[in-house]
């Protein structure tokens, strides 16, 4: 897919702060940036520098209790700013519009259910679709990662599969509702440099459909 000249997405004098028990420590400074459609755009930084903060901070994941945005920051995705609306409209984008894969597969999915369960909880909540029909995106969804067998993998729990595998499954969770955005959090930090690859081949394949923000 050729990049589109009109962002995507525009991160305007991003500003992410904490309340601390020391005071408040400021984890994002004013960070800008445009992502544009068919376009792979890395955030690259030391740990602790802040792409994490970055990701969540679009994706309106971090404690409101003790976050906070500063005054001038944006996130513009689709004429609107994604800092301002309500939470009700945020789980809309979230998982939907925007999806994000998380660094650590094994406490980003819920072990006590199922792939299919996991995959099927995502459909419900963000499609119209039947439960059988739901059940056969799922499998579509581990198809399209080079998940190996995926009926069985349906039935299986996270602690059955390799850090690949469930590595895959949250890239087929983040999928399933055909996001425009796909934030990538360092989606191979916990895994081995054989595996690195293939996940990296995979995403990079995908990008033919979202717009891939990776950090």
């Amino acid at each position: 897919m050729t990049p589109t000249n009109t962002p995507v997405l525009q991160v305007k004098h991003l500003t992410t702060g904490f309340h601390t028990d020391r005071g408040v420590v400021t984890a994002v400074d004013d960070v800008s940036f445009d992502l544009f459609g068919g376009e792979t755009l890395g955030i690259v930084g030391e740990s602790g520098s802040g792409k994490s903060v970055t990701s969540k901070s679009i994706m309106r994941l971090l404690p409101e209790l003790t976050s906070f945005f500063g005054s001038h920051s944006q996130v513009m995705f689709r004429g609107q700013n994604l800092i301002d609306i309500d939470d009700r409209a945020m789980r809309q984008v979230r998982g939907n519009q925007i999806a994000m894969i998380f660094q650590e597969p094994m406490t980003a999915l819920n072990p006590v259910f199922t792939i299919g369960w996991q995959l099927d909880e995502a459909l419900k909540y963000h499609t119209a679709l039947s439960r059988p029909e739901r059940f056969q995106r799922a499998i579509e969804m581990l198809k399209l990662v080079e998940m190996p067998n995926p009926q069985r993998r349906m039935q299986e729990y996270p602690h059955q599969l390799s850090g690949g595998m469930r590595q895959r499954v949250l890239i087929a969770i983040a999928l399933c509702c055909d996001p425009e955005i796909l934030i990538a959090d360092e989606p191979t930090t916990a895994l081995d440099v054989t595996i690195q690859g293939q996940i990296l081949r995979l995403m990079d394949g995908l990008k033919q459909k979202p717009a891939l923000l990776s950090s």
